[in-house]
């Protein structure tokens, strides 16, 4: 089950007026507090908040366990299962595309892991409930993508753009409750995924995560030897 942790801003946005009624897909939660709110231990817990940019609807979703985060610019008002399908096919081809980047698709199986997921996410919830400090990142994210939405003039044009804007983000390091150091929130997911959705037991983890460090190493050293050329 995917649970979208809404704030003001984002219930609102997903809600409407009818005849002077406000209709709205978000519900009550179980419980004030996300840690303490669902027992079952295979949802995935998101908190979503939204605001204008250059006239556009635009949400900030961050996965609260690993601060992995997706924007979705020009959103639909109102449109909850549109939404849904966004960000599934966002989620699903950021972190395709982050595999691909940094050689973890060789611990990657297509059909069981899509299987899984479906099973585990095929359905969602949307609750009246923030996380303080998870909004605390969305609040900075939000506050640097509307820096670079004034420098390039617009929002990403695509899906692909959006993506590949998305990954900037998620290629910060970020510090948070439960984690002892700073961490990369795209390693995070990427852990967090094939432990999850592919199966994969804690060896294959570490090799996977292991392998990601090396490729980023050598990204990062062929980068400067451009920036000296």
């Amino acid at each position: 089950m995917l649970i979208f942790n809404c704030t003001e801003a984002a219930s609102n946005f997903f809600s409407r007026i009818h005849k002077g009624k406000k209709i709205t897909p978000v519900e009550k939660p179980p419980s004030s507090v996300i840690e303490e709110g669902e027992k079952d231990d295979s949802s995935e817990q998101w908190l979503v908040h939204a605001v204008t940019v250059q006239r556009k609807h635009v949400l900030f979703v961050i996965h609260i366990p690993s601060r992995y985060c997706m924007i979705f610019a020009d959103a639909k008002k109102a449109d909850a299962e549109g939404f849904f399908q966004r960000f599934t096919d966002r989620w699903i081809n950021g972190l395709m595309r982050h595999a691909g980047q940094y050689d973890v698709l060789q611990w990657v199986v297509d059909e069981p892991m899509i299987e899984r997921f479906q099973e585990s996410c095929g359905q969602f919830r949307l609750y009246r409930r923030s996380h303080r400090s998870a909004q605390k990142h969305i609040d900075e994210i939000a506050w640097i993508f509307q820096s670079f939405a004034a420098e390039w003039g617009s929002l990403p044009a695509n899906e692909i753009s959006a993506c590949r804007s998305d990954g900037d983000m998620n290629d910060t390091p970020r510090n948070s409750k439960g984690h002892k150091d700073y961490y990369y929130p795209d390693e995070e997911m990427m852990v967090h995924w094939l432990r999850r959705y592919c199966g994969l037991d804690e060896s294959d983890i570490q090799a996977a995560r292991a392998r990601r460090k090396e490729v980023r190493q050598e990204i990062r050293a062929l980068e400067r030897q451009l920036d000296a050329q």
